[in-house]
């Protein structure tokens, strides 16, 4: 068996394995690092996606009211 390069992608594998693989390629073998950099990058991912979430719902929140002061001054 040939000795495994880290300094190279993997080819045809699942992304997990490209994805982890970059990481250690970018913290030099320290997987201690590697993982901390991944959960900190994770951790932002999930952090952006709840901030636009939120963000998107305020303005559908927004548009069900002015829809509904829109319907009342229509009604009078």
């Amino acid at each position: 068996m040939a000795p495994r390069d880290d300094t190279q992608p993997p080819t045809a594998s699942c992304p997990i394995e490209a994805i982890a693989q970059a990481y250690l390629v970018t913290t030099e073998g320290n997987e201690g690092q590697a993982l901390r950099i991944a959960i900190t990058d994770a951790l932002a991912d999930l952090m952006e996606g709840d901030r636009r979430a939120r963000a998107h719902s305020r303005l559908i929140s927004r548009g069900y009211v002015r829809g509904a002061k829109d319907d009342a001054a229509e009604g009078a």
